[in-house]
C-alpha cells in the first residue's frame, strides 16, 4: 500500500504495491484481449466490417471515452482511492458479462462497462501517483503505470495463444479469465492511502482548465494525446493478428508474432522508465518519433511493393519499440505534470478524452479502411502524422523532468 512517513513524505518503495500492479496489468489485458476474438466473433455473428469495427471491437473504447470525459468528477469528489475501487467493480462486471454474451449487442454493452472503468482509471491512477511521487522519481513512478499496462498487453497475447485451441468457445475463456484479477484488485484497493494533495487542495476553486491562461497547457495536452493515437498504435494492437495475416503470415506465425510484439513492448517500456528521469520527456519523444518514421516507412514499403517474408514482423517490432520508449513511456507522465493541483484531475480528464476518442475512432475504422484504401495507404497516413509530430516536439514541447509540480505550474503559466 502507499504509506507516508511522520514528516508527511512518501516512502517511495511503497509505490510498487501489489494491488496497483494487478490493476495496471488488468487494464492492459482488457485493452488487447479482444484481438484474439476479433475474426472469430465477426464470423460467429456474421457482422459487416463496419459494424464489427464500430460496435463489437470498439465499444469498450467508446466506454473509455465516457469514463475519461466524466472521470474527474468521482476522482475529485470521492477521491482517487474510491474511484479506483469503483473501477475494479466495473472491470469485474465487464469480464463476466462479455464471457457469457450470446449476441453482439450484449457483448458490446459488457465491453462498454469495462471501457468506462478504463477511462476513469486513466484519470485517477496517473493523478494519484504524480501527487504522491517526489519530483526526482516522478517520471519513473508514473511511468510504472504504463509498464504494467504493457505487461497486461503481453499477458493478453499469451493468454489468447494458450486459449486458442479451446474450441468454438475459446473466446469466452479469453475474456472471462479477466474476472479473477479484477475481483482481487477490488479487494486489495481497500488498503490504499488517499493522496495528501487531494485532502489539502481547495475544492471550491473557481478556476477552470479552459480559462485563457491555461491555453498553452491545453494545447500541449491535446497534441501529445493526438499524436499518440495517430501513430496507429491502438489500431495495430487491436488488429495485430489480422494485420500480420494481411502481410501473408500463417495463422500460427501471426499469433507468435503478436506475442513478440508484447515482449518488445515490455522490454522497451522498461528501458523508457530507466531513461525518462535521466534524459527527460522531450528527448524520449524525439527518439521515439524518429523510430516511428523509420519503422512506418518500412511497413508502408512492405505493403506498397507487396513484399513477402518475415521482415514485416521486424518492422512492426521496431514500431512498437519506438512507441514504448517514446510516447508510451511519456504521455501519462507528461499530462499529469502540466496542470496545477486543483485542476489536475480535470486536466487529466481532458487529455484522456482526446486520447480515447481517437483510440475509439481509429481502430473502429480499421477493418473498413483496410478494405477500401488498403494497408499501404493506412500506414502512409500514420507515417505522415509522425513527421508532423517531430516538428511539434522540436519547437513546442517543454522539458518537465526534475521539477516539482508547483515549479512547473509557475513556468508553464
Amino acid at each position: 500500500m502507499f504509506v507516508f512517513s511522520p514528516d508527511g513524505k512518501l516512502k517511495t518503495h511503497d509505490l510498487l504495491c501489489p494491488d496497483c500492479r494487478i490493476f495496471w496489468v488488468f487494464f492492459g489485458f482488457d485493452m488487447v484481449v479482444i484481438s484474439g476474438a476479433d475474426q472469430v466473433l465477426q464470423a460467429l455473428w456474421k457482422s459487416s466490417d463496419f459494424f464489427h469495427g464500430t460496435v463489437v471491437m470498439s465499444m469498450a473504447l467508446w466506454g473509455t471515452v465516457l469514463g475519461s470525459v466524466y472521470g474527474h468528477l468521482p476522482t475529485d469528489r470521492f477521491g482517487r482511492k474510491k474511484s479506483l475501487l469503483f473501477v475494479g467493480l466495473l472491470f469485474s462486471i465487464s469480464a463476466i458479462g462479455s464471457a457469457f454474451a450470446n449476441d453482439p449487442y450484449t457483448f458490446a454493452a459488457a465491453r462498454f462497462i469495462g471501457g468506462i472503468g478504463i477511462g476513469i482509471s486513466t484519470i485517477a491512477a496517473p493523478t494519484y501517483i504524480s501527487e504522491i511521487a517526489p519530483a526526482s522519481k516522478r517520471g519513473q513512478l508514473v511511468g510504472l503505470y504504463q509498464f504494467f499496462i504493457v505487461a497486461g498487453i503481453l499477458s493478453a497475447f499469451l493468454s489468447n495463444y494458450l486459449f486458442a485451441d479451446f474450441g468454438a468457445n475459446a473466446w469466452r475463456w479469453m475474456l472471462g479469465i479477466q474476472a479473477l484479477p479484477a475481483l482481487l484488485f477490488s479487494v486489495l484497493t481497500l488498503q490504499l492511502t488517499e493522496s495528501s494533495r487531494t485532502t489539502t487542495q481547495t475544492q471550491a476553486s473557481t478556476q477552470r482548465i479552459f480559462d485563457p491562461k491555461y491555453r498553452r497547457i491545453l494545447w500541449l495536452t491535446f497534441f501529445i494525446a493526438f499524436f499518440n493515437q495517430f501513430s496507429g498504435i491502438n489500431a495495430f494492437l487491436y488488429y495485430a493478428p489480422r494485420i500480420f495475416e494481411l502481410a501473408h503470415l500463417s495463422n500460427n506465425a501471426a499469433a507468435i508474432s503478436s506475442i513478440g510484439v508484447g515482449v518488445v513492448n515490455l522490454i522497451f517500456t522498461m528501458l523508457g522508465l530507466v531513461l525518462i528521469d535521466r534524459f527527460g520527456r522531450k528527448s524520449l519523444l524525439k527518439i521515439g518519433g524518429m523510430g516511428y518514421v523509420i519503422s512506418l516507412t518500412l511497413v508502408s514499403l512492405y505493403f506498397g511493393f507487396d513484399w513477402t517474408g518475415s521482415s514485416v514482423t521486424y518492422f512492426f517490432f521496431a514500431f512498437i519499440a519506438s512507441h514504448a520508449i517514446g510516447q508510451g513511456a511519456v504521455i501519462w507522465v507528461f499530462i499529469s505534470e502540466l496542470f496545477p493541483n486543483q485542476l489536475r484531475a480535470s486536466g487529466q480528464a481532458f487529455g484522456s478524452t482526446v486520447h480515447w476518442v481517437l483510440a475509439a475512432l481509429i481502430p473502429a475504422l480499421m477493418p473498413w479502411l483496410f478494405k477500401v484504401i488498403g494497408a499501404t495507404s493506412v500506414f502512409a497516413i500514420f507515417l505522415f502524422m509522425m513527421l508532423i509530430q517531430l516538428f511539434w516536439i522540436r519547437y513546442y514541447v517543454p522539458e518537465t523532468k526534475g521539477k516539482t509540480l508547483e515549479e512547473l505550474n509557475q513556468e508553464l503559466l
